[in-house]
């Protein structure tokens, strides 16, 4: 791919370090009812302390609104959110639990763009360990069925999506991803993010714990997603991300990094121009030098959406703020 062309628009951090909270992470955005954008993230002492529940903040236009804390459960950690606004509506879905492989996924509503919120379900009755988004955001497809990429971490790592077809009120989910054989000899995959092609084809990237970036296609022969391919993109065992301009082409946030935990430095994106096939050289968006992964050099988990040609990217930094850009890909 030729080497592209960008204009960074935006670049802050949505709050100022340890002034509501010790840590935070894994967050996600969303361009609300309201037409603002919005942000939230889950954050506490530090993961997986029983004080950590999701807070959210909201661009208005004299910078980010002082982040309020939205969902929480007394002694039990909160995580992983996920932002989707159909409408007037807008939804969180974030899941609760001490450990993740027996984690619950709830969800609340809101109908003024995240002011108030209604009390919180639970988004399958009797699930432990993962329903709906797992940590990137949902796909609403043609039809008006919303399909969230998924994944549980209990035998195994293992990616899925779960589909509702009556906003959200019950999901259906698909088979298991399986990777192809000799594969993944770690943890498995996990943390998928998907995308809709131009032919209306389904595609999806995940984390995996084997070096790179893994890949599945939709298969319209069958309606069941292919195995899990290995690609030549790297991968750190971080989460990734991705989303599709007006024009077809796709914008991937990742950590170039190639192995099974490794650092979390750089942070980058890349672009294609051919449905994910060949990558552009990735862009930095930060970095601290640093060769495994440390809290002083870590940005991870990154969240995008793109509206025409702009993207908007959101990351932990250094589990003290969350960054965000606003970037035109040219």
């Amino acid at each position: 791919m030729e080497e592209i062309s960008y204009q960074v628009l935006e670049h802050q951090h949505i709050f100022e370090e340890k002034r509501w909270f010790l840590q935070c992470h894994a967050s996600t955005i969303c361009r609300l009812p309201d037409g603002t954008l919005g942000v939230a993230w889950f954050a506490g002492s530090h993961e997986k302390a029983p004080d950590v529940a999701i807070w959210f903040s909201k661009k208005r236009e004299n910078g980010w609104s002082d982040p309020v804390k939205i969902a929480d459960r007394e002694g039990v950690p909160c995580w992983n959110p996920v932002l989707l606004a159909q409408g007037k509506l807008l939804t969180l879905f974030y899941k609760v639990g001490n450990e993740i492989p027996y984690w619950q996924t709830m969800a609340k509503t809101s109908s003024d763009s995240g002011e108030s919120w209604s009390e919180e379900r639970e988004l399958v009755p009797g699930d432990f360990g993962g329903r709906g988004p797992v940590k990137n955001k949902c796909l609403v497809l043609k039809d008006k069925s919303i399909l969230a990429p998924a994944s549980t971490e209990q035998d195994g790592w293992n990616c899925f999506t779960d589909r509702s077809f009556d906003q959200g009120k019950t999901w259906i989910r698909s088979e298991t991803i399986r990777p192809i054989a000799g594969s993944v000899k770690n943890s498995g995959l996990i943390q998928p993010t998907l995308w809709q092609d131009q032919d209306g084809e389904l595609h999806m990237l995940m984390r995996s714990s084997e070096g790179c970036i893994f890949r599945s296609d939709l298969l319209k022969q069958t309606g069941e997603w292919s195995e899990a391919y290995p690609t030549q993109l790297p991968n750190n065992n971080c989460g990734i991300d991705l989303a599709m301009l007006s024009d077809g082409r796709l914008v991937l946030v990742y950590n170039p990094i190639s192995g099974n935990w490794a650092a979390r430095t750089p942070i980058a994106f890349s672009v294609s121009d051919d449905n994910g096939n060949r990558w552009s050289e990735p862009q930095i968006l930060d970095y601290v030098p640093c060769d495994i992964n440390q809290e002083y050099a870590e940005f991870s988990y990154p969240a995008i959406i793109a509206e025409g040609n702009e993207v908007y990217i959101t990351y932990t930094w250094k589990r003290k703020t969350i960054a965000f850009w606003h970037i035109r890909i040219n």
